[in-house]
């Protein structure tokens, strides 16, 4: 117990340290209610570790500039260096970040098979880990950690994967399988997740409590953050969106159950009903034909509106059940690509308000934040420095009150 109070502490002083960029130690006692001598012991032994590093502090209050120069402390760059990994359904981001967030660079590369063996997916990311180090003038053993950012259904904190749409096959202990042909410390994540870590470090969700991020690309998915942290589940892989039911014995999704919300909003899902109706070319894209059922939609022809309109309602009805369960500050819709525009249209985002509890309050804010797979990986990247500085302070000596 004294030891968990000690990491939360030093936690808590890491954070505002990083979240200000530059502080004085009295600042910090007053943001953490931490006793300001606690503030000095702790800050030292950060110090010490080459963690944090004092900077000259600009005096624009008036002050007198006599005696001692004041000065303020932050995260030390050069303290550590991760790579954070964004796989998607058929490419892969990396973004290098040293201990500040800083990005010092980012590769984009394609996957050779959109569903492959553990090990195979394992090389594919070693090798894209490794170009883009080279990009970054660093080498692969100068990282302290990689964070893996997957679709699926996967238990965090044991690095296993109980289903991915990129692995042939289940419960593949893949966090195991990364660390030895990676050779490095490894965290992996549900994707969705490593979005709401990227919306905590870099988007709207900083300095928010608590707030969602429903993600939205070949799959739907979800980040859940409360009181600062991401919540994850008993098992470590709570929060699957995609595979709430909406429909009892429904259509069948990729996940191998029926009648999942994804079944029916997801690129495949809306794909597969279009096909049916023999709407598309064979040997088409399916970006090209995601956009051909939208513009046929928006052009009025009832088949390609009514598989749209549905998927809309769907998706409020999904929104509206998280907020009746959750009732968060704020939910962020984020999503790869500008063809869930469907799903991000104002009818679709007002109908969430007659299917919530009535109160004499405005609903959860809801704001789109669009963004591409580099961002992706830098929450891959956030995750992987967040998991890098609990370890290192959990190195630290001391008490923290």
């Amino acid at each position: 117990m004294l030891r968990d109070q000690r990491l939360r502490g030093r936690r808590k002083i890491l954070n505002s340290i990083r979240e200000a960029n530059r502080v004085a130690r009295i600042d910090i006692a007053q943001e953490t209610g931490i006793s300001q001598a606690t503030v000095t012991t702790v800050t030292a032994e950060m110090l010490r570790e080459g963690l944090i590093e004092e900077v000259p502090r600009s005096n624009g209050s008036g002050e007198s500039k006599r005696g001692r120069p004041r000065v303020a402390l932050k995260i030390r760059g050069d303290a550590h260096f991760v790579a954070g990994v964004k796989v998607a359904n058929n490419s892969m981001s990396v973004a290098i970040m040293d201990f500040e967030g800083e990005l010092l660079g980012e590769f984009n590369t394609s996957i050779q098979e959109r569903v492959s063996p553990a090990r195979n997916l394992a090389v594919e990311i070693r090798t894209a880990v490794e170009r883009a180090c080279a990009e970054s003038n660093l080498a692969l053993t100068q990282l302290s950690a990689v964070g893996v950012g997957l679709a699926g259904v996967i238990d965090a904190t044991k690095g296993m994967v109980h289903w991915s749409p990129s692995l042939n096959s289940r419960k593949v202990d893949f966090g195991k399988v990364l660390r030895e042909i990676i050779e490095l410390p490894v965290f992996l994540d549900n994707d969705a997740n490593t979005v709401a870590t990227a919306e905590q470090y870099f988007g709207h969700g900083k300095g928010v409590s608590d707030f969602l991020v429903i993600t939205i690309e070949s799959g739907v998915g979800l980040g859940v953050v409360l009181g600062g942290e991401i919540y994850r589940g008993t098992r470590g892989c709570g929060a699957e969106f995609g595979h709430t039911k909406v429909h009892l014995d429904g259509a069948l999704c990729r996940c191998g159950q029926r009648g999942c919300l994804e079944a029916y909003v997801a690129d495949y899902a809306l794909l597969r009903e279009a096909s049916v109706a023999g709407m598309f070319a064979k040997d088409d894209t399916v970006g090209n034909k995601i956009q051909l059922l939208l513009d046929r939609a928006y052009q009025g022809e009832a088949l390609p509106r009514s598989i749209i309109d549905r998927a809309g309602r769907m998706f409020a009805m999904g929104l509206a059940n998280l907020v009746n369960i959750f009732d968060p500050e704020l939910i962020i819709l984020s999503g790869e690509r500008i063809m869930a525009d469907h799903l991000y249209a104002e009818t679709v985002i007002d109908s969430i308000k007659d299917s919530i509890v009535q109160i004499d309050l405005p609903p959860p804010k809801v704001v789109i934040h669009k963004w591409g797979d580099s961002m992706w990986a830098r929450g891959a990247a956030a995750y992987a420095l967040q998991e890098v500085a609990k370890t290192s302070l959990e190195e630290l000596g001391g008490h923290v009150e």
